[in-house]
């Protein structure tokens, strides 16, 4: 998983990254609350950590703007020293899913962000699934679109499969390439990044994703794709 980390304490946010990605996951730090909102414009993140007191805002107050701004609902985990009635309802009405008080515990640290992983992204099935037409069989990585299978290279059948579970949502260049590639580098190699916009194309031609068919993978202009479900045409399928 993808996590931004907004703290302005140095060595607070370099325990909290060093936590995370002993968790496995891919941290990205922030000390100022303008920087992660830029990012946030373009990137796509799994979590967000936020500490209370930051130079240019407040957990509260940067809860409140992504709960307002982004079209994701990111969870997002609240990190504070203060511990009275108040201050949790605060921070709990401004958006935050989980808080945490300092100074933070390694072992409650790794066990809430798991908790809010769980509640948030429910281990994906390992079953086939269904969405209208298309039928993936993940365990033999096999896509039935209409009872028909459709061949794919396996990187396409993960994109299909990722773009499918994540309808709706926002996924950045670098979301995807990581998810995809395995390519960690802030931007990813040019190469593959053309690769990823010759994939997209490939699985949306292959499965018609397009609004006749009730839906639509499209470009984000500064962030990546969004892949969505439109109502059909229906006079355009026959």
């Amino acid at each position: 998983m993808r996590i931004a980390v907004l703290d302005a304490d140095g060595e607070e946010l370099a325990l909290i990254t060093s936590i995370l990605r002993s968790l496995g996951h891919d941290c990205q730090a922030f000390t100022r609350g303008s920087a992660l909102q830029r990012e946030l414009q373009r990137e796509t993140f799994d979590l967000l950590v936020l500490d209370w007191q930051l130079p240019d805002t407040t957990g509260p107050e940067f809860a409140r703007w992504a709960r307002t701004t982004l079209k994701d609902r990111v969870p997002m985990l609240l990190m504070t020293q203060r511990y009275e009635e108040e201050d949790i309802v605060e921070g709990l009405a401004a958006g935050a899913d989980d808080i945490i008080v300092s100074p933070i515990r390694v072992g409650e640290l790794a066990a809430r962000v798991r908790a809010l992983m769980r509640r948030a992204y429910a281990q994906q099935p390992t079953d086939d699934q269904t969405w209208g037409r298309y039928h993936f069989v993940p365990a033999r990585q096999r896509l039935e679109v209409d009872g028909t299978p459709v061949v794919l290279t396996q990187k396409q059948y993960n994109l299909a499969l990722l773009l499918f579970r994540n309808m709706g949502r926002v996924l950045s260049r670098r979301y995807l390439l990581e998810a995809i590639w395995g390519i960690s580098s802030p931007m990813g190699s040019e190469q593959a990044s053309r690769s990823l916009d010759t994939h997209v194309s490939r699985v949306r031609t292959a499965l018609r994703l397009r609004p006749e068919s009730g839906y639509r993978l499209a470009a984000v202009y500064g962030q990546g794709y969004c892949f969505e479900a439109v109502e059909a045409d229906a006079s355009s399928l026959a």
